[in-house]
């Protein structure tokens, strides 16, 4: 079964769009650049508080493999 973490290896700010791109199979990079244009696309401050809902919701992948 699959889980959604923050990715502990292939992270650049916290880990979202790695753990994201693990998630669903793609490259990371496709990942950051969807993201950098919803930074953009939805005025900024929405996507920031998006992202840091995720830091806090989702994951460390360390913590899903203890489990």
């Amino acid at each position: 079964m699959k889980k959604l973490f923050r990715s502990q290896y292939d992270r650049k700010i916290a880990g979202i769009c790695g753990g994201l791109a693990q998630y669903v199979n793609i490259d990371p990079t496709l990942i950051r650049l969807l993201a950098v244009v919803l930074f953009f696309a939805t005025g900024v401050f929405p996507f920031v508080l998006g992202y840091i809902i995720a830091v806090f919701v989702i994951p460390n992948e360390e913590d899903v493999s203890r489990s």
